[in-house]
């Protein structure tokens, strides 16, 4: 991810206060996905074009979906965030993957 640097919204000329409000609000959308969804943010800035890198973990990838969704619409990211691609993927074997999707059907 980036925060973009458009004349019309640019992240980095926002005073620290401005910006420290509009990541509170952010923070505050994510907490309510605690213990559905863990994070780990990486900077990359030096590394290749985005700034960080964000990795979501979940037991059910409705609620990647939900937080990804739900965030999108905070100011922060709304008005100033760059978005990369996004890959989402299973960590399990083929055959606990499709136990997993029975399950979730059955739910």
């Amino acid at each position: 991810m980036n925060k973009i640097r458009d004349p019309h919204a640019n992240w980095f000329l926002l005073p620290f206060s401005e910006r420290s409000r509009l990541m509170s609000e952010h923070a505050t959308s994510g907490i309510k996905f605690a213990g559905k969804v863990s994070q780990l943010i990486t900077a990359s800035t030096g590394f290749d074009e985005w700034e960080w890198g964000v990795t979501l973990w979940s037991r059910s990838p409705e609620y990647i979906k939900d937080i990804v969704y739900t965030m999108r619409f905070d100011e922060a990211s709304a008005r100033y965030a760059g978005f990369g691609p996004f890959y989402v993927s299973y960590i399990m074997s083929a055959k606990e993957a499709l136990t997993h999707l029975r399950i979730l059907e059955q739910e």
